[in-house]
């Protein structure tokens, strides 16, 4: 919050009660108030070019890994192992977030962002969210826009 105060971006915090056999994002959603498709999450990635970097896709989406891939330009991207996600960004699982994280790493927000005023990022711990205009925060982790995501149905 120290990095979004200093650039002067408004932004409001919403508290909820940690379940810690239910970190996802579906349900921190609704105990924030916000549909899951405005809550999203940030996921760790490592691509065979490029190395590391945080995807941030929508609570309702899943990561299409191809379409990272062609925005790292990356001939292919993983996810990490939940075990490296601490070491790499400084996060326990269920509060990664781009902002402050312990490196700077390159930042991909799925495009369904720009849909919304608002969304809803991880605080950086378990049972705080941050909501902020999408372009705030993107500017505040000097992200980029990309179709990242599909719907997990499709």
């Amino acid at each position: 919050m120290r990095q979004l105060d200093a650039l002067g971006i408004a932004y409001e915090v919403r508290s909820y009660e940690v379940d810690p056999d239910d970190l996802g994002a579906e349900s921190v959603a609704a105990k924030i108030g916000l549909p899951a498709e405005q809550t999203f999450k940030t996921l760790v990635a490592r691509g065979d070019r490029n190395g590391v970097c945080l995807a941030v896709i929508p609570g309702s989406a899943a990561l299409e890994l191809k379409l990272l891939a062609r925005a790292t330009g990356d001939r292919k991207v993983d996810t990490v192992p939940l075990k490296e996600v601490q070491p790499l960004t400084g996060y326990i699982r269920g509060g990664v977030t781009a902002l402050a994280c312990k490196r700077e790493y390159p930042v991909w927000v799925d495009e369904f962002a720009q849909l919304y005023d608002v969304i809803s990022v991880s605080g950086g711990l378990r049972g705080e969210q941050i909501l902020l205009a999408p372009a705030d925060y993107v500017r505040a982790v000097n992200g980029r826009f990309a179709p990242i995501a599909k719907d997990k149905e499709g």
